[in-house]
């Protein structure tokens, strides 16, 4: 027959109290691995779990809608749990050790609380996230839907607030734009994803970020016609231009009246009105300001189903032209077809120079060199060795900002059409006011 608790030194409240400590360290530890896998579950996991069918995604999916609905109640019985274990050791000890008890039960505490009730469910969670979010999603609903937890944490987070003077909850984004771009980086680092895939994740993100002025056809490269010519001899442009869509101006001005289908003129020719002024067979135009989102401009070519635009600038100029190929290229990558004779926008030289288009968006020079070229009223590198030399460039003219020399590799009258650029070794990235010219 075994010895009563007293006759050993533990009563039997010393016993229900050690039953308490280790009912509570587990509860501390069962908490501590929900905070962990729920903070770090983001909505969009949430919602592709349910999606799956996962058991208690649903729970989950409730859960991130309002993560601070359920982390206070979390981290006040967290809070709570380890205060009372901590409380009842060090009385135990006391009891037990007499004056060493509190070495003892500080000793005790470092090593159960923080190895056994924060350290190790923490970073179970971390490893495998989606296994402690679902396994602790459904406890956690239930608890914060009990009302005397949720009124506490309610109040003693309001009390909180009015001492910060925090007026109410806030509502930040789960995700931003930089940091999806950043996720879809890492997945192409750890080989989830391909580099075409990763492109067309930056491209459809920095879409909706990009206004027509950025993707346009310049006017001085626009293919135009005039109002009172032949439909016989317009078609003769469009077909050496291998456009099938060309804008109609008045004559002797700049002001673009219509739009003319090829389609349109065969059409005419074959019933034998080639000899027509073109101006009796073009379609009304559709003008866009050149600050106007491709986003919402791609959106109204599909509702209103026309697939060229003219852009215009404030002053209400022609600035140049948009077609629904601008705005693909814009996502996928340059399209060329058979009428295409267009020069590579980027051309690496032996030198080790690299050759660019006039036309390069800022942006673009940036992420290909990783430099940061000063941004301004300027949309193009041309445009910003332009403004940077402040006149027309003769060829060879270069100009040094930031860690990039910028020579001026082919100019056509007041246009520059190639930009030669130059990478500087251990120079540091300037601004505007750091560029000098020669």
């Amino acid at each position: 027959m075994s010895p009563p608790l007293a006759a050993t030194g533990i009563t039997l409240v010393d016993g229900a109290l050690l039953l308490l400590v280790v009912v509570l360290l587990a509860a501390s530890a069962l908490l501590a691995l929900a905070e962990t896998s729920l903070v770090r579950m983001s909505r969009a996991k949430a919602a592709a779990l349910a999606d799956d069918g996962r058991r208690g995604a649903r729970d989950l999916v409730r859960l991130t809608e309002n993560p601070q609905g359920f982390l206070n109640p979390v981290l006040l019985l967290v809070l709570i749990c380890q205060l009372v274990v901590a409380t009842v050791v060090g009385l135990l000890a006391a009891r037990w050790f007499g004056v060493w008890g509190v070495l003892v039960a500080t000793g005790f505490e470092i090593a159960a609380i923080f190895v056994l009730g924060e350290a190790v469910p923490k970073n179970w969670a971390v490893h495998h996230p989606e296994q402690a979010a679902l396994f602790s999603a459904p406890l956690v609903s239930a608890m914060v839907r009990f009302w005397p937890i949720r009124v506490l944490s309610g109040a003693l987070i309001g009390l909180a607030n009015l001492l910060i003077g925090h007026e109410g909850p806030g509502h930040g984004t789960d995700v931003t734009e930089s940091e999806l771009l950043a996720m879809a980086d890492v997945a192409l680092e750890d080989e989830v994803i391909e580099t075409e895939e990763r492109a067309l994740i930056h491209s459809i993100i920095e879409f909706g970020d990009t206004v027509v002025r950025e993707v346009m056809v310049p006017r001085p490269d626009m293919v135009t016609i005039e109002s009172d010519e032949t439909v016989e001899g317009v078609l003769e442009q469009a077909l050496a231009a291998g456009y099938s869509r060309l804008p109609v101006l008045d004559p002797g001005g700049d002001d673009v009246v219509g739009i003319t289908y090829t389609k349109d003129l065969i059409r005419a020719a074959r019933s034998g009105r080639d000899h027509d002024a073109v101006l009796a067979h073009m379609r009304p135009p559709h003008f866009v300001p050149e600050t106007k989102r491709v986003s919402a401009l791609m959106r109204e070519m599909q509702s209103e189903k026309f697939h060229l635009a003219i852009v215009v600038n404030e002053y209400g100029g022609t600035a140049g032209l948009v077609t629904l190929e601008d705005l693909i290229e814009e996502l996928v990558g340059e399209i060329v077809d058979e009428f295409d004779v267009e020069e590579p926008p980027v051309e690496r030289l032996p030198s080790g120079d690299v050759s660019v288009s006039g036309r390069m968006v800022v942006s673009e020079a940036n992420e290909l060199f990783d430099a940061h070229l000063p941004t301004g009223a300027w949309d193009t590198v041309g445009g910003l060795l332009f403004d940077l030399l402040g006149h027309v460039p003769a060829v060879g003219e270069e100009v040094e900002v930031g860690r990039l020399r910028l020579v001026a590799d082919r100019v056509s009258g007041r246009r520059i059409e190639r930009v030669r650029i130059t990478p500087l070794p251990g120079a540091g990235v300037q601004g505007t006011s750091d560029a000098s010219h020669r």
